[in-house]
């Protein structure tokens, strides 16, 4: 990426290079453009798009310095006090925009699973709930939130695959 790139610019030319880097792992996707979506929220008020619609939350382990991808379904709210019993965790909080940057390559309000593809130094531990991984297609953002992809499962796990990731599938803990 050239000299003189903003944040925003530097991802966007990221978001062309996951679908070269989708398309190169023969991994078959749907885009779908849309106004930037911040929250679940905002995302509902898009048109239809198909797919199991994902929330992805960075989490962090101050304690052990470990950083975790949590892949639900848009509508859970997370119980993080019975997660981070569920993971082996003692201390679970939220990853900081610098970490999550680094880690993942994207800025809040961008959280995707297609971020694995910037952790080169697999630094970033992926738990996906049970009913994600079970979706017949996964809809998630190319690393903007300017658009939307949606790829099949079988995508899903040669993406996991050609990241280096393995993904934990869990029954992730929702807040009554």
């Amino acid at each position: 990426m050239g000299e003189g790139l903003g944040i925003q610019s530097m991802v966007e030319c990221q978001a062309m290079d996951i679908e070269a880097f989708l398309t190169t792992n023969g991994i078959t996707f749907q885009r779908f453009d849309h106004p930037a979506v911040f929250t679940c929220e905002e995302s509902e008020k898009l048109p239809p798009i198909p797919g199991f619609h994902t929330k992805n939350l960075f989490l962090r382990d101050e304690k052990a310095k470990r950083f975790f991808l949590v892949v639900v379904g848009h509508s859970k709210n997370v119980d993080l006090k019975e997660l981070k019993k569920l993971i082996g965790v003692q201390k679970l909080s939220f990853g900081s925009p610098e970490y999550l940057l680094q880690h993942l390559g994207v800025t809040p309000g961008s959280v995707t699973l297609m971020g694995l593809v910037n952790d080169a130094a697999h630094a970033v531990e992926v738990i996906i709930d049970a009913v994600a991984w079970e979706a017949s297609e996964i809809a998630c953002h190319p690393l903007v939130n300017t658009a939307t992809v949606v790829i099949s499962h079988e995508g899903l796990e040669k993406f996991l695959s050609a990241t280096g990731h393995a993904g934990r599938v869990v029954e992730v803990p929702a807040r009554s």
